[in-house]
């Protein structure tokens, strides 16, 4: 990787001497081309990985060579800032007979006719993993394309395919009927309706949805399409959407019982009552919540979660949200399962942080209180309690406890009997104070 100086002729050489090379990583190598990775594909037949990133000099001669002579080994095949064409993407449709995980990035001169004549080459029948970014030809046919001609296709992950549509995700999702898990990132002209019908048409194995940056996503209060209950759905994430709102979430409500792992995290619309209907519709019980960077979030959804899944619950992340040390008491009496909890940037005090050591039994092993100015030194005792069970506690930038409080912090939590124990603690003006202890095996 990133070797300037390694030519064809080292590649020759590997080639010649490992005829059983399984595995070939070439990362920013400016003076490898075609004819080393000819004779790769010459010597190693037995290949099962291909990454190539980042080699100007490569282009469609050398990928087509290590696709068509390990057609029926080469099982993952990951592509990026390539000078390849669509010619590439015909050859791996057609040999990549074994392929199960695919990666294409940053392609610039693959069109959309490559991503469908690679849909329509039959070859893809393996594939379980399908990565796209920063490519130009994903668009909506050519997409469509890849996922009828991708049978058990589990896995899709879309990033920053500035020419999707919502008609092509929603046809792709009809297409990719074994899909699994559908993850969509800075795909700016997927909207509301784009996010429903994905939702809807990915049948009845989609167990995971995220969605991250997409700027088009807006609620809408009509024009959706009709829903029905996607049962299999077990996590849904949505990070910085930031027209994703109340109407959105009071919708998934009513699609999504089944959900255990929900992230909403910096969303900036959403308030009490679109979060409470999904809380409330959540049958199972909920594992892990993220509502990290919702700041219009009270103690009353945290009272919901305590209530509902507090039997359930192990994480649960509140960081820069709205609430008091009602919330911690809500988590404390009702929580007994939860070992990861952030309450960073939250409006507690010394008595929150008494109440999570006061109710019995707690098993926290991570606990952040990043940036909660009014927890003070008072809180000692009780970070001392908590500390029976702690394998992590973050103190950054609380400015009311003194270096001297976590010395003697350090010293307590030293006396447990966890001989695996390590700690760490550091001090900044400017940031506050950290304590950080981890277990090592």
């Amino acid at each position: 990787c990133h070797c300037p100086s390694i030519t064809d002729k080292s590649l020759l050489a590997v080639a010649k001497g490992c005829p059983n090379l399984t595995d070939l990583t070439i990362e920013g190598c400016a003076n490898i081309g075609n004819e080393g990775l000819q004779a790769i594909a010459r010597s190693c037949p037995n290949l099962k990985s291909v990454s190539i990133k980042d080699c100007p000099l490569v282009g469609d001669q050398g990928v087509a060579s290590l696709l068509s002579s390990a057609s029926y080994s080469l099982t993952k095949v990951k592509l990026q800032a390539l000078n390849i064409t669509d010619v590439s993407l015909a050859v791996i449709g057609h040999y990549g007979k074994a392929v199960t995980d695919l990666s294409l990035t940053s392609l610039p001169n693959v069109s959309e006719k490559g991503f469908w004549v690679m849909g329509n080459g039959h070859g893809l029948q393996k594939l379980k993993s399908f990565t796209v970014t920063s490519c130009r030809g994903a668009t909506d046919s050519g997409l469509e394309a890849v996922g009828k001609g991708c049978p058990n296709l589990k896995q899709l992950c879309l990033s920053k395919c500035p020419f999707l549509s919502d008609k092509g995700l929603s046809s792709l999702a009809k297409a990719a009927s074994s899909l699994e898990c559908l993850q969509l990132e800075e795909c700016h002209r997927i909207s509301q309706f784009g996010f429903f019908c994905s939702l809807i048409n990915c049948g009845a194995k989609l167990k995971v949805i995220s969605f991250a940056n997409c700027l088009g996503i807006k609620d809408l209060n009509s024009g959706l399409p009709p829903l029905s209950p996607c049962e299999s759905l077990r996590s849904l994430s949505i990070h910085n959407c930031p027209g994703f709102g109340d109407a959105s979430l009071f919708a998934l409500g009513k699609l999504c019982p089944q959900l255990q792992h929900v992230e909403l995290c910096g969303l900036h619309g959403i308030t009490d009552a679109g979060v409470l209907p999904l809380l409330e519709s959540c049958e199972t019980g909920l594992l892990k919540v993220n509502l990290s960077g919702c700041v219009n979030l009270s103690d009353k959804v945290v009272q919901t979660i305590s209530n509902l899944h507090g039997w359930t619950l192990e994480l649960l992340n509140l960081d820069g949200c709205k609430i008091s040390d009602a919330s911690l008491v809500a988590i404390a009496e009702n929580c007994q399962l939860l070992t990861d909890l952030d309450i960073s940037k939250c409006t507690i005090t010394d008595s929150g942080i008494a109440a999570l050591a006061h109710f019995n039994p707690i098993n926290l092993q991570i606990l952040s209180v990043s940036g909660c100015s009014m927890v003070s030194d008072k809180s000692l005792p009780s970070l001392g309690k908590l500390g029976e069970t702690l394998l992590g506690l973050n103190l950054q930038q609380c400015k009311a406890i003194s270096s001297r409080a976590v010395e003697l912090l350090t010293e307590q939590l030293w006396r447990f009997p966890s001989s695996g124990m390590i700690c760490y603690y550091f001090l900044s003006l400017k940031m506050g104070v950290g304590f950080f202890m981890a277990e090592f095996p």
